[in-house]
């Protein structure tokens, strides 16, 4: 008889969660120019008790972390991947807006090939439909 599998991290992290009681974790996505789009499903999913992690920057906007075109080119390396881990760490993704990108796509694809169920404010652009 095979001796049983030790749990992956991820069913541990899912396990840790459930026991300490922790709410569902949603993870919205999409492209930054739909930031204040974004606000408004981060103040839905909070109001309906989930707790919210989201795009925390906006490349788009100027500002002094990113005003310079090669510092802000390894910040965008670094932010995709605080991102992907954004997804690992949650439980369901929502995508916000009516446009998809490549960067959304594959943060899609990604979430998906983790499992994570994906939602759509607008899901018509669903590149999975």
């Amino acid at each position: 008889m095979p001796s049983p599998q030790p749990p992956t991290p991820e069913e541990k992290f899912a396990d840790a969660k459930k026991l300490l009681g922790l709410p569902r974790i949603v993870v919205i996505c999409g492209s930054t120019r739909f930031m204040a789009e974004m606000a408004e499903a981060d103040l839905r999913e909070t109001a309906a008790g989930k707790i919210v992690v989201k795009p925390g920057c906006d490349l788009k906007s100027p500002h002094g972390l990113w005003a310079d075109p090669a510092e802000a080119e390894a910040l965008k390396s670094r932010l995709d991947e605080l991102h992907r881990a954004k997804i690992r760490l949650a439980d369901e993704v929502l995508v916000v807006g009516d446009y998809i990108g490549d960067s959304t796509r594959a943060e899609i694809a990604y979430a998906r090939a983790l499992g994570r169920p994906v939602r759509f404010t607008h899901p018509e652009v669903d590149p999975g439909a």
